[in-house]
């Protein structure tokens, strides 16, 4: 392998002093055909190569034999004397790569095909046209692209499928692993001596990553009859590790073994430590953490020493061991989340859960070690490239976090409140259309009424938008630039929220994505399609909440501003989209007229922010850097700033006026109305959807910009980090725990479940001494009431009612239970804070509707071995007067 390297490069280097003869000027291009045990397809191949429409002695075919012992050679050497072919044959370890550099090195041409006996000799022509005009570098003929598949193609090569998967993320080609491609013989010096394997092709196109003019063809490859297919698990197991080193990971031949045995070690020191732990009475989180950090204090000497490449001299050993804590907290937190969805979950023993937490452990410090902590210090991929490898890898990261911590984290008041809207189905509701209620109840029935069937719908959503932000991203910009705006969708506070937390932000989210992506296909590339899309998309996104309609204004501000788009307005497809979205939304309008047009009054009058004016342009600002952090709202500033981007062409102009109207219409809204009157912190979320994409592109631009551009991009990445181990930490933290940190900051809006049980023994213990079955009131507008009735599970259903029974507000409670006649029913009051039991904004006082009411009690709730959790307040009465007594 090395020798032919060698002697390629020398030959590029030194001049070809064999193309002299006036054959090498007749000769176009080079056929490489690397061969195993091809007897049989000698001729038929050959005679198909040499039937083609090609002037004679315009291309030579050279075959590369590495050891047949079918009788290949022979079968060859009787085409040399009637035709233009050469036989090489090597005598070291088959080698894909190696064939195909003996085969360039002999090569009287400067255009080399590559290919075998399974590829159709017939799409020759129209695979080497491009690099003989001239206008590219490499042409693939690929399987993915319209025109392109396999046929017949036998099991085993699902095992290329999912390394052509794999491998597509590094590089702007749908079939990265095809073996049938051109391209021109000076690219074959950059090839290294390390370049091994079977994926030639892409070890090309990663070396010139971002220079290549490359072109996919499409090509039908069929079947093998005879002959020994190269590809083995042994072979992709060579070409698995090649890719990981390409992207940047450190992975020797012996480094799986070595870090396996280590990694047994560090287990043993681990599950027994965990175990003597558990044994002695500690926690289930005090536990897990003690015992992961001592096995890892084992783990990283020799990993570091033995396992991976050590660090080169002078490289800071404080930064080496920083990255190596890094990676074990964010492994750490993960774990707390495997176990718990174990233990508390399935319910299995925690001696018996820790094995498989352990096992995951194992797969995130390899993937974290090879990647992060001990990096290739030889041949480093490209930034692009690195960015990419960053990319898919906290997004995998944020994705498996959410999924984990999905089912294990409580609800909170919000999400309840929406699950009582699927326990009371309607065509719509008082406060919000309908959508979240209908993801919800699919979500319930599946999964019945957990929090992961609460939750699912959120967690779809969230992969939802992920896809359609990417190929807004990729159809704005390049496909780079997708990746890095999946990364931004995913690490952001409010779309990670959104990603996990059943609202209506979460349906909301996707469907703004979705029209976004829709309507740069309908107005940007001029798709008429796309108008279908976006009535769809448009109407399931105010079946989710009513903001989404700002994008209507956008878009018709839009066409009016861009010359190309005018031309819609005199064609059908944005009025029929309209007429669908509108369709689709009829439910809430339905629902609207037979209630008086409750819901629109609602949201108008809470558009308004209520009767008290007030200056809130300054609370909007601490708003976006919480939704945003610091340098995602620097970075959304300079996205849209004129002189970001100096590409002056007409589809960049066009591409900056739709980012700022779709971004910047919403916005104004909000705005303008936050100076006279205080929004919701997270109305503005979606709108910043249409900005990522920027945001993403300028996360990788290397060229000349001010200072504070440079700044904000370089924040990125610790931004990145401490975002997710945020996430990490608070989902960690209100599942499990964290040792010597109370919980005192969520003592109003979470541990519900352990409320709940609280509540249940006061209803209990007032049932035994009444004989009656009481009335529960939760006295906020419903998050109690939400609550209890969500987490009302283990004893007999309560009575459970809101503050709306005293005449207060209750949102949908005033529809589901409008009026409570007087009764002599023991009513026990259940709030938040204790002055709610007492009175409320619009009722200074509650007792004079109450039949004997009793004094405002505390009761605290603790986890079954004491640790404090929150309080709640109750008060108990004899019976209810009425709201007019």
């Amino acid at each position: 392998m090395q020798y032919f390297t060698r002697h390629n490069v020398a030959t590029l280097q030194a001049g070809r002093s064999v193309a002299q003869s006036s054959e090498v000027f007749l000769t176009r291009f080079s056929v490489v055909i690397p061969t195993l045990d091809e007897a049989d397809h000698i001729d038929p191949l050959l005679t198909r190569l040499f039937a083609l429409d090609l002037a004679s002695g315009s291309f030579e075919v050279i075959f590369v034999d590495d050891g047949s012992r079918d009788g290949t050679p022979s079968r060859v050497r009787a085409w040399e004397a009637q035709a233009n072919v050469r036989l090489i044959e090597r005598h070291e370890q088959p080698d894909l790569a190696g064939s195909i550099l003996a085969g360039v090195a002999l090569a009287q041409s400067d255009v080399i095909v590559v290919m075998d006996p399974s590829h159709p000799p017939e799409r020759l022509p129209a695979l080497v046209a491009p690099l003989l005009d001239g206008s590219h570098d490499v042409a693939v003929g690929s399987r993915h692209v319209p025109g392109g598949g396999t046929g017949g193609w036998p099991h085993r090569q699902w095992l290329s499928r999912l390394g052509d998967w794999c491998a597509r993320s590094l590089c702007d080609v749908s079939d990265t692993t095809s073996g049938f491609f051109a391209f021109r013989r000076e690219l074959a010096a950059t090839l290294t001596e390390r370049a091994r394997g079977y994926k030639t092709l892409l070890e090309l196109l990663m070396a010139g990553q971002g220079k290549l003019r490359v072109v996919e063809v499409p090509v039908c490859f069929q079947q093998r009859t005879h002959g020994t297919a190269r590809l083995s698990f042994h072979s992709q197991w060579i070409d698995l590790k090649r890719l990981v080193t390409l992207a940047g990971g450190t992975v020797s031949f012996g480094s799986t073994g070595r870090f396996a045995a280590v990694g047994l070690l560090g287990l043993v020191i681990d599950i027994l430590l965990f175990q003597w732990l558990m044994s002695r009475g500690a926690g289930l989180a005090l536990a897990h953490i003690v015992s992961f950090f001592a096995a890892a204090a084992v783990n990283y000497p020799l990993n570091s020493k033995w396992t991976f490449q050590p660090p080169p001299a002078g490289y800071p050993r404080w930064s080496h061991f920083g990255r190596f804590l890094t990676m074990g907290l964010f492994t750490l937190l993960m774990r707390g989340g495997v176990l718990a969805w174990l233990v508390y979950g399935w319910h299995m023993a925690p001696m018996l859960a820790i094995f498989p937490a352990v096992a995951v452990t194992a797969a995130l410090q390899y993937l974290g070690s090879a990647f992060y902590v001990f990096p290739v210090q030889q041949d480093l991929p490209s930034a692009d490239v690195r960015w990419r490898v960053a990319s898919l890898g906290i997004v995998a990261f944020a994705v498996l976090l959410r999924l984990i911590y999905l089912g294990q984290a409580q609800l909170i008041p919000d999400e309840a409140y929406y699950w009582n809207y699927a326990q009371h189905m309607e065509l719509s509701f008082y406060d919000h259309p309908p959508m979240v209620a209908w993801l919800i109840w699919l979500g319930t029935a599946i999964f019945g009424d957990t929090e992961f069937g609460v939750r699912i719908g959120a967690f779809i959503c969230g992969l939802i938008t992920m896809g359609y932000l990417y190929a807004l991203a990729r159809n704005l910009y390049d496909k780079s630039t997708g990746m890095r705006a999946v990364l931004l969708l995913a690490i952001l506070p409010f779309y990670f929220s959104t990603g996990m937390v059943m609202t209506t932000d979460a349906p909301l989210v996707a469907a703004w994505a979705a029209t976004l992506y829709y309507m740069e296909r309908a107005l940007i590339a001029d798709q008429r399609s796309a108008w279908l899309g976006m009535g769809i998309a448009f109407g399931l996104g105010i079946l989710s909440k009513y903001t989404l309609g700002l994008l209507g204004p956008a878009a018709l501000l839009f066409v009016i501003l861009d010359p190309a788009s005018r031309r819609w307005l005199r064609r059908p497809q944005p009025y029929l989209a309209a007429a669908l979205a509108l369709l689709m939304f009829s439910p809430v309008i339905i629902w609207n007229m037979d209630n008086n047009w409750a819901s629109i009054m609602f949201q108008s009058n809470r558009v308004k922010g209520g009767s008290e004016d007030q200056f809130a342009a300054h609370l909007l600002f601490l708003h976006l850097m919480v939704l945003l952090t610091p340098v995602g709202l620097l970075a959304a500033i300079m996205a849209v700033w004129p002189r970001t981007e100096r590409d002056s062409s007409t589809y960049a102009r066009r591409r900056r006026l739709f980012v700022r109207v779709f971004a910047g219409v919403p916005l104004a809204v909000f705005f303008v109305l936050s100076i006279s009157e205080s929004q919701r912190f997270h109305w503005t979320g979606p709108a910043w959807l249409a900005l990522l994409p920027t945001m993403a592109w300028l996360m990788g631009q290397a060229g000349d910009f001010s200072t504070l551009a440079r700044r904000v991009k370089a924040a990125w990445k610790p931004t990145i980090a401490v975002c997710i181990f945020l996430y990490a930490f608070v989902l960690h933290y209100v599942v499990l725990g964290i040792p010597g940190i109370p919980y005192n900051f969520l003592s109003e809006h979470y541990f519900w479940r352990e409320a709940t049980r609280e509540i249940e023994q006061v209803v209990a213990e007032v049932r035994q001494r009444t004989g009656q079955e009481p009335i529960v009131v939760g006295m906020s507008k419903w998050s109690v009431a939400a609550s209890l009735s969500f987490y009302n599970r283990s004893g007999k259903p309560m009575e459970i009612r809101s503050r709306n029974m005293f005449g207060d507000s209750g949102a949908m409670y005033d529809f589901w239970y409008p009026s409570e006649p007087p009764t002599s029913l023991p009513i026990i009051l259940v709030g938040m804070r204790d002055h709610e039991l007492e009175r409320t904004r619009r009722i200074p006082d509650i007792g004079r509707m109450l039949v004997q009411p009793g004094p405002i009690q505390e009761q605290r709730v603790a986890t079954p071995d004491g640790k404090p959790l929150r309080r709640i307040y109750y008060r108990i009465a004899q019976g209810y007067l009425g709201k007019n007594p």
